[in-house]
């Protein structure tokens, strides 16, 4: 039964030191959202309210505001509005996902601003089943069904477990002041169809029909949560663990169910069955990218990765020494200064240059197409795309490779994997460059 001490234990059971905690809670002068201010003053919390007034039902959302607003003033709580106007270019469809949009926007923005713990709304036990209904008729699967949860994100939703039915009583009881959204009554949306046609349907086939489903959310987040951990044991499994990016086994993921295949991918962004299929079937080379990620295909390996930057962000050339006026016998350049390590290729360079047969300034860059060289401990010259692919490189190291340059675009070295022979130091130099990472 909703009451106080209810309310009470469950947040105390989900939030450690939940007195400490400051809140934001997100009310809209309903009974839902009014009987949870209600309960946060008489717990004595911590809380600021927040309110937009959509202007989308004329002098009626002019109410609700003024009811918040005089809760607010009454009991002296922190109110935060935001009134919509032209300049939030309302859609004409899907406006719920729309306002859903500015209002997040709008709570998170307060939250950053007045450093808040936690935002809190009053998602009941009704509008768990709405969802549940709706996301089993997008074949949305576990995950969907498993409900709206208590604590997501730095959203609280103590109301969960209780009926809106105990909503309003516990405001008739107290004597609570709320405002009713008639336009809940029509069913221009799919969740006010759901919730004025099916779901009384439902409740009259069980009077214990709400609680029955409660149940039967817990087992389905008992069995959500063992899934879970089966999936994170499977993919550690199948992980060749390497410190800079996650590197899985192809071939033995793909040993795998098509189920756990596609709980392990979508994490990562991969969510469409025909897309994971590709990556299977893919050639070596071939890169597939999420919002997120990039998969790589190196061999009988996913290599998985943050997405890169595009070309025309990534510094693709960079200037060393400009002078070839040596005032010493040896100089030093020191790439450390210049290029991040990559555990792949993590290697020592120590390369000396006879400065007399370079041409500055000496720069840094990215392979291209046509590059050459003539790598010491080789005979003759060799492309550097050809020399890469010899050493078996994983396409991700490749991208991390730079070429040692000078002002005629010879290569000087591909760093760090080899030193061009033609401009190396001998007893006979006089003048030496040190290069060393």
């Amino acid at each position: 039964m909703l009451s106080l001490k209810s309310v009470e234990t469950k947040i105390k059971s989900n939030i450690s030191e939940f007195k400490d905690k400051k809140y934001l809670l997100a009310v809209s002068g309903g009974a839902d959202s009014m009987v949870l201010t209600h309960i946060f003053k008489d717990l004595s919390l911590k809380f600021e309210i927040a309110h937009i007034n959509y202007k989308l039902r004329g002098e009626d959302s002019e109410l609700d505001m003024k009811t918040v607003q005089n809760f607010c003033e009454k009991f002296n709580i922190k109110f935060h509005l935001y009134q919509v106007s032209a300049k939030d270019k309302k859609p004409e469809n899907s406006v719920q996902l729309w306002a859903r949009d500015l209002r997040y926007r709008f709570f998170r923005k307060i939250q950053d601003k007045e450093n808040i713990d936690f935002l809190v709304t009053a998602h009941h036990l009704n509008d768990q089943l709405e969802t549940f209904i709706i996301n089993l008729s997008k074949a949305s699967g576990i995950n969907g069904l498993s409900g709206i949860p208590f604590n997501e994100n730095k959203i609280l939703r103590p109301f969960l477990d209780f009926t809106k039915d105990e909503i309003y009583a516990f405001a008739e009881k107290n004597n609570i002041d709320f405002r009713e959204d008639l336009s809940n009554k029509k069913n221009d949306y799919l969740r006010n169809r759901i919730r004025n046609e099916i779901t009384p349907k439902l409740l009259e086939t069980n009077e214990n029909f709400l609680q029955n489903f409660k149940k039967s959310l817990d087992f389905l987040n008992q069995s959500k949560d063992f899934i879970d951990y089966k999936i994170k044991e499977t993919e550690e499994k199948l992980t060749i663990f390497n410190s800079e990016y996650k590197i899985l086994s192809k071939e033995k993921l793909a040993e795998e169910s098509e189920f756990i295949q596609f709980e392990i991918l979508k994490k990562y962004g991969f969510n469409k069955p025909e897309e994971i299929a590709k990556i299977f079937n893919s050639e070596n080379g071939s890169t597939f990218k999420s919002d997120k990620y990039q998969i790589i295909i190196h061999r009988e390996q996913l290599i998985i990765t943050e997405k890169f930057k595009s070309q025309d962000t990534i510094q693709t050339k960079t200037d060393l020494i400009k002078s070839s006026d040596f005032s010493l016998d040896k100089n030093l350049i020191d790439l450390n200064e210049f290029l991040e390590s990559t555990e792949e290729i993590d290697k020592e360079i120590n390369w000396s240059f006879d400065a007399e047969k370079l041409h500055f300034p000496l720069t840094l860059r990215k392979p291209e197409d046509g590059d050459e060289f003539y790598p010491i401990g080789f005979s003759g010259k060799k492309k550097v795309s050809k020399f890469l692919r010899d050493e078996k490189l994983s396409i991700l190291a490749r991208q991390k490779i730079w070429l040692l340059c000078d002002a005629e675009n010879s290569v000087l070295g591909v760093i760090p994997m080899r030193q061009d022979r033609r401009f190396s130091a001998n007893e006979n130099t006089e003048k030496i460059l040190l290069v060393k990472k």
